[in-house]
């Protein structure tokens, strides 16, 4: 797949060495420039891109809120965000960005990117379109930001301002609140147990009395359940079990 891709950035030097290493990749048939949001958007008005590579903090509109709009397109281009920044990785986890690349970016690092992109493009076809990819949020491992799926969160834990997102065989620590994550992965079953414990309840093996109060097992591990949201956990549990029962 050719690809046409647009770079967004406000700093020229930053956005030259973007738009050099996009031109470099093989994938990539046209790189279109942009030195701020309001000149990608006269862009886009007029050329349809597969990509748009992303600074986000930028003067004016900024790249999230630029992503926003983009996201209201009758046909939106993958979104890529480039940034020296780590703190818009949640919000950009809940636009469905396509990938989140710090600076100073390497073509190694972009060309992984641009293989994001190009197996996210609708192929043409008769059948019905396939569902989009589950949501997933953006985690560093060894210096490289990677797009990990919700499904494979087991349970989350509170750590001050930060969230550790346990899988079955890793956990990574994110710049996210717990009671952020409460908010917004609700309707994706994970349930808050205790002001430091969130669970995906599918994943409760048991509920258990112990002697110091209630605790669920999620792969072996014991976590506490607080008084307070013991019921809540509870009805939760018969209310899942009945759907279980009877579909």
């Amino acid at each position: 797949m050719s690809l046409v891709v647009l770079a967004v950035d406000d700093e020229p030097p930053a956005l030259d060495e973007l738009a050099y290493l996009l031109n470099a990749d093989v994938r990539v048939a046209h790189v279109h420039r942009a030195g701020d949001a309001t000149e990608a958007l006269r862009v886009l008005r007029d050329t349809e891109v597969d990509a748009v590579f992303l600074d986000i903090r930028m003067p004016g509109l900024d790249g999230m809120e630029l992503a926003r709009i983009l996201r209201r397109f009758a046909r939106p281009p993958a979104i890529v965000f480039v940034t020296a920044y780590d703190d818009g990785a949640v919000d950009a986890f809940d636009l469905g960005v396509t990938d989140y690349v710090r600076k100073p970016v390497r073509a190694e690092r972009l060309g992984e990117s641009l293989r994001r992109v190009a197996g996210s493009r609708p192929v043409p076809t008769t059948a019905p379109a396939a569902p989009m990819d589950e949501p997933a949020i953006p985690v560093e491992l060894a210096g490289t930001t990677r797009m990990l799926p919700r499904s494979s969160v087991r349970w989350v834990e509170a750590q001050g301002d930060y969230a550790r997102l346990h899988t079955s065989d890793a956990s990574h620590l994110v710049r996210v609140s717990l009671a952020t994550l409460a908010d917004r992965w609700a309707d994706a079953g994970f349930v808050r147990i205790h002001r430091s414990y969130l669970v995906q309840i599918r994943l409760i093996a048991e509920l258990r009395l112990t002697g110091s109060g209630y605790v669920v097992a999620v792969d072996g591990v014991e976590l506490p359940v607080s008084r307070r949201h013991t019921r809540e956990l509870k009805d939760k549990l018969i209310r899942a079990a009945k759907h279980d029962w009877t579909r």
